[in-house]
């Protein structure tokens, strides 16, 4: 595919939005101006690439013509091994490239929130879901990002019955998005006596923060109730009516937070879960447009899809929506090591992107 006239419409909107960032009268509109910042330091790093892969093919075409002319031997071996490191790093250059050209979606510059619910299997659950929240805020410590705990529900066994988290810094949307569904643990627990293995899932959903601006609610939607915290936290926080929960009437979710030592700042956090969920809803029935097929990939932000098994027994990592499998669930879970596995998982996505455009 012949990416130069796609590259030189970028190159031209590129100049056009260096001439809107140097007005002054940009930054009075802070969003507006935060999204051509993010435009065009996007297409910065489009163009560097391009640079690169124009670089790297150039450096291809002259290291075979050194291996080919066989003058000095000496010089067409390191020619040869040159070639070959200059071959596979063309691909992921290549890659790079199309998913950039790609149509952006708009909530993947966007921050996270992952809330995450114990399923299936009592206290396994529970402990299987505070195991998914130490892998996620792992993965997130690696990318350079804030993980920052909003609400949580422990069992008294350890783990969580339901936890939120919010998670801020580069990108994380477009990470993070596949993560949604319901996740499989199968181990033997630490209570379990006999050595049996069992099955326990835990629900994970990762909602693109949400402005204002992108969702309205009426105050005369909201019923705002105040109660005790019911968990641990101290004297101040059992005592006192800290806890919010929020109703949506029109939709009927409801939200509660109790993390925060003060009933505002409960309110402020359930306020942003919640534009966060009716968010999601919104985006739902957008994704009602995409291809089937990419909607198995990133689902729909349901909390009913199956989407991934952690076998301990066998140190197996299986997402059942690409067919990937992996044996090193130790690290992935100990580490966050969630790198390669998105890393297909993008790459799913993004051919199923290209052949849509097709």
């Amino acid at each position: 595919m012949d990416y130069a006239p796609l590259i030189k419409k970028r190159r031209e909107r590129l100049q056009e939005l260096e001439l809107q960032i140097a007005d002054p009268e940009l930054f009075s509109d802070g969003r507006r101006a935060g999204e051509l910042m993010r435009e065009h330091r996007r297409i910065q790093e489009l163009l560097r690439d391009w640079e690169s892969l124009q670089e790297t093919q150039q450096r291809i075409r002259e290291n075979r013509e050194l291996a080919a002319a066989g003058e000095d031997p000496e010089l067409a071996e390191m020619a040869q091994l040159e070639l070959e490191e200059l071959e596979a790093a063309l691909p992921a250059l290549t890659e790079q490239i199309q998913y950039s050209l790609l149509p952006r979606d708009a909530t993947e510059e966007r921050d996270a929130i992952v809330e995450i619910r114990a399923g299936t299997g009592g206290d396994e659950a529970a402990l299987f879901a505070g195991d998914l929240l130490g892998m996620y805020q792992r993965y997130a410590d690696s990318r350079g990002w804030r993980f920052e705990l909003l609400d949580a529900s422990p069992c008294d066994v350890g783990g969580f019955r339901e936890v939120t988290a919010r998670v801020s810094g580069e990108e994380v949307f477009r990470f993070l998005k596949y993560e949604s569904g319901v996740h499989r643990v199968q181990r033997v627990p630490a209570t379990e006596t006999q050595g049996r293995i069992h099955t326990s899932t835990a629900t994970v959903a990762v909602l693109p923060e949400a402005e204002e601006v992108d969702i309205e609610i009426r105050p005369e939607d909201l019923r705002i109730e105040t109660c005790r915290a019911g968990g641990a936290g101290g004297q101040h926080v059992n005592r006192t009516e800290s806890a919010v929960q929020i109703f949506h009437l029109p939709s009927g979710i409801m939200v509660r937070c109790e993390n925060e030592r003060s009933q505002l700042k409960n309110k402020e956090t359930g306020m942003r879960i919640l534009r966060a969920r009716l968010f999601e809803m919104k985006q739902r029935e957008a994704q009602q447009s995409y291809s089937e097929q990419r909607r198995a990939l990133i689902g729909s932000g349901g909390r009913e899809e199956k989407i991934r098994t952690y076998n301990f027994p066998q140190n197996r990592l299986t997402d059942h929506r690409i067919g990937y499998t992996a044996y090193n669930l130790d690290i992935v879970v100990a580490s966050g090591a969630l790198d390669d596995l998105i890393a297909h998982m993008q790459h799913e996505e993004m051919q199923t992107r290209m052949d849509e455009l097709k």
